[in-house]
């Protein structure tokens, strides 16, 4: 089989060397082994170890776990006790590997099973097909009490959607905020894909009840994960250590929804985001980004052609990223996404953190009403922005 697969990879175009290779195998083993007939004549070890314990030690390991006194108690029980009366038979590692080779490793007792969770993927490749979205705590002048940020965000655009912030945590609160932006929006939302971590307002009764109403999938964290939410929480990071984040604590509920709302309108505004080739959230939340992108790569090319010498390889990569993954990078199996999200991959999400901006202290928009705050500007808004 081996060589065959060798075979199979140079007729698909690889050399052989790194085929080779990808087998464990060297080239000339493989040469080796063709010229005999061999198909793969890797045999193991043809001698036990010298330290390995005899056929009888290892029966009488596992006679001794398998005896009415220890059969209810695991390995790490068993050897300490045969310890304490002065005899050694082996390892917790080696009982373990013994039963393990006869079956005999599974799990007992009333307690559920540990069962490891496939990571389920979602892929987004254009608006309004996933969401991200989580809350956090802002400071308050009151000692021990904080007001709460819920925040939504479009992983395709990188775009804020909703937010609010409220005294408190309730997922009443949470799927308030969900139907007013669907509501406002004006788009079916049905397969939308709204990803959160396990909290309260996330998994209420409430909340569950407005998503399948709205037909929205809801997608959760992975229990102890802690990043499994990976565009919220990078997005958090920005906007605390925006330059313009307070070091003061906020004086009332109206100051940080004002606050909020500058930096709503200066993260999807004015904010070149890395991820998305540096240009802004509502930018490519309306599809304004290919033409500009568009226009970097051709003055770009034309720089290239005027100063050759100036360029060791190709020009800047300005094409916009197609496709974006919840989980970038990472290589578990992928499940089925809804019917407008195709799987794909995306490169590394590394969020940008904004430096020093005079502009940011320009005059902003009153404060607005409503649980969205009205984030969805039409084209035209954005640009005269």
């Amino acid at each position: 089989m081996t060589l065959q697969l060798v075979e199979e990879a140079v007729a698909a175009g690889s050399r052989r060397g790194p085929a080779c290779r990808v087998l464990g195998v060297s080239v000339r083993t493989a040469e080796r082994w063709q010229s005999r007939g061999i198909e793969d004549g890797r045999r193991g070890p043809n001698t036990m170890p010298a330290n390995a314990l005899s056929a009888s030690e290892r029966e009488a390991f596992v006679e001794a776990a398998n005896s009415p006194e220890f059969r209810d108690l695991s390995p790490h029980q068993i050897v300490p006790r045969l310890a304490d009366r002065g005899v050694y038979l082996g390892s917790e590692s080696t009982l373990f590997r013994l039963l393990r080779q006869r079956d005999m490793v599974h799990h007992r007792g009333r307690s559920k099973a540990p069962a490891s969770r496939c990571l389920k993927e979602h892929v987004a490749t254009g608006p309004h097909q996933l969401w991200s979205w989580d809350i956090t705590y802002l400071r308050s002048s009151l000692r021990g009490a904080f007001y709460y940020l819920y925040l939504v965000l479009d992983v395709w655009s990188r775009k804020i959607v909703a937010w609010e912030v409220h005294e408190r945590e309730d997922d009443a609160l949470s799927s308030e905020l969900i139907a007013a932006t669907a509501r406002e929006l004006g788009v079916n939302l049905s397969g939308l894909v709204l990803h959160s971590d396990n909290g309260g307002p996330m998994k209420g009764a409430t909340m569950v009840a407005t998503l399948e109403r709205l037909g929205i999938l809801p997608s959760f964290s992975r229990p102890r994960v802690s990043d499994d939410n990976p565009y919220s929480e990078a997005l958090f990071r920005t906007l605390k250590y925006w330059p313009e984040y307070p070091t003061h604590p906020f004086e009332s509920l109206e100051e940080a929804r004002s606050w909020v709302q500058a930096f709503v309108h200066w993260y999807n505004v004015e904010h070149r985001h890395s991820a998305i080739r540096y240009v802004t959230p509502a930018e490519r939340h309306e599809g304004l980004d290919v033409n500009i992108l568009a226009k970097r790569r051709a003055l770009y090319e034309s720089v290239r052609q005027l100063h050759p010498d100036r360029w060791s390889g190709q020009s800047r990569d300005w094409s916009p990223p197609e496709s974006v993954s919840l989980h970038p990078g990472r290589r578990q199996a992928t499940t089925a996404a809804p019917a407008a999200v195709l799987n794909a991959t995306e490169l590394e999400h590394r969020p940008s953190h904004p430096k020093g901006r005079s502009e940011a202290k320009e005059a902003r928009p009153s404060a607005l009403t409503g649980s969205a705050r009205k984030l969805h500007h039409s084209s035209a808004e954005v640009i005269a922005a």
